[in-house]
């Protein structure tokens, strides 16, 4: 995993759900200030619902902190538009089939569900600064508490 103080490569492009529209930008171009990335699996599965719910009940926290807050799974931009819908996200909600953000932040792992291995990204939060630098990473989240531990992380840095 990408580690405190390294850049991460960010002219790789992503499809995002931004204030309900659909766009595709460089992963540069949300980092127009610090940012919090957090990766979960999918859309509408127990923990990944937990984490985003954490998140978008403390959103405001993370503008008004001076931080884009940005969600990453591999669920298409229609199914983050239902998502958001569902949950109440005011954040940015990017779609990565292709683990291009986990690839650049050196996060893919090995998991194993029902007896077959495969390859994906870990369920990790990373804070980035608006250079692509590495400020700081949680490598396995608390899908409960997610919020209150990157605002902890945030305070500390």
């Amino acid at each position: 995993m990408i580690s405190k103080g390294e850049k991460i490569d960010s002219g790789f492009t992503l499809q995002i759900v931004q204030d309900g529209e659909e766009k595709e930008v460089t992963f540069k171009e949300l980092l127009d200030r610090p940012a919090i990335v957090s990766v979960y699996m999918r859309n509408n599965t127990g923990g990944c619902d937990k984490q985003n719910q954490s998140l978008a009940e403390h959103s405001s926290w993370f503008d008004e902190k001076g931080y884009n807050l940005i969600a990453i799974s591999k669920d298409t931009c229609g199914s983050h538009k239902k998502y958001a819908d569902k949950l109440g996200i005011n954040y940015t909600l990017a779609s990565d089939p292709d683990f291009k953000f986990a690839r650049a932040a050196d996060s893919i792992v090995e998991k194993k569900m029902y007896g077959k291995t495969f390859e994906a990204p870990s369920r990790s939060a990373f804070i980035i600064d608006k250079d692509g630098t590495v400020l700081a990473t949680i490598e396995k989240i608390n899908t409960k508490a997610h919020a209150e531990e990157l605002k902890a992380l945030i305070e500390s840095i």
